[in-house]
């Protein structure tokens, strides 16, 4: 962990470097005119096995990678997204979380992974997420940050009848399903939900069994990928973007999605 701590203090200097900064004035009930940086899903650590996946997890209160990350968003004031693990209260699995630090480094939102990722590829590699991980049971709200009214992944259409602007898909991505789906993906929930989707990847080798495919991307609510990483490992590296609030706002009522809303409508009353 301190191994991957240190890269996301690279990745936290480049953005410094490249302009990234917070406005003091922003209120925590609106979005202001100010900057983020938004990691990938596991930033803490992914292990070779389940077993070794809950050796490694400490709580917040004790982890190396968190309290690091905490000190980091603190100094440079910048509000910082980043996914780890947590322990459960069993102790059999972890969480894989998302936690939201805001600029004086606290932590204020978590959001704890619904969809875990089971599959077997032909040819490819064989993962069983939830033999170590414990899923989340709740789809929490969006929430305001000075970037936007911000939402964790997962039910993407649900978080955009509550009005999201920003989803995140911090990811560590396969590379047969990520050459398969990753862009694809990322590129229709933007089109589908009229957000900005912000990817933070995770990219080569963690272990002799675990490779991740990267290209960390951010797309627009029209479906442009407005900033793109490649899949080789490069040492730490980061993208950017600027948000426009008022380009979602105006491809809403560019292309109002109205067909989906009656078609959801139509299929809960005919479920009720």
């Amino acid at each position: 962990m301190a191994h991957n701590l240190g890269l996301c203090r690279q990745v936290i200097q480049k953005a410094i470097a490249a302009g990234a900064k917070v406005n003091t004035n922003y209120s925590r009930t609106e979005a202001g005119s100010t900057d983020a940086l938004f990691l990938p899903e596991a930033s803490d650590y992914i292990a070779g096995s389940a077993a070794e996946t809950v050796s490694l997890v400490k709580s917040v209160q004790e982890s190396e990678f968190v309290l690091g990350i905490q000190e980091e968003a603190r100094r440079a004031k910048l509000p910082i997204n980043v996914g780890v693990h947590e322990p459960t209260s069993g102790g059999q699995r972890v969480k894989n979380t998302l936690l939201w630090i805001d600029e004086a480094g606290e932590i204020v939102q978590r959001y704890q992974k619904l969809h875990l990722f089971d599959v077997e590829v032909e040819g490819g590699p064989i993962m069983r997420e939830s033999d170590s991980v414990e899923p989340g049971n709740s789809i929490l709200p969006p929430f305001n940050t000075p970037v936007g009214r911000l939402r964790f992944p997962e039910i993407s259409l649900a978080l955009k009848r509550q009005n999201a602007q920003i989803i995140t898909f911090p990811s560590a991505f396969t590379v047969p399903t990520g050459k398969a789906h990753w862009e694809t993906l990322l590129r229709g929930r933007a089109i589908e939900t009229q957000t900005y989707v912000l990817a933070g990847a995770q990219v080569g080798y963690h272990n002799q069994k675990r490779v991740s495919y990267g290209h960390s991307m951010i797309v627009s609510p029209w479906g442009e990928v407005l900033a793109e990483l490649g899949g080789e490992d490069k040492g730490p590296e980061i993208i950017t973007a600027d948000i426009d609030l008022d380009e979602v706002q105006r491809i809403k009522i560019l292309m109002p999605l109205l067909r989906r809303t009656l078609v959801e409508d139509l299929r809960s009353k005919k479920c009720s």
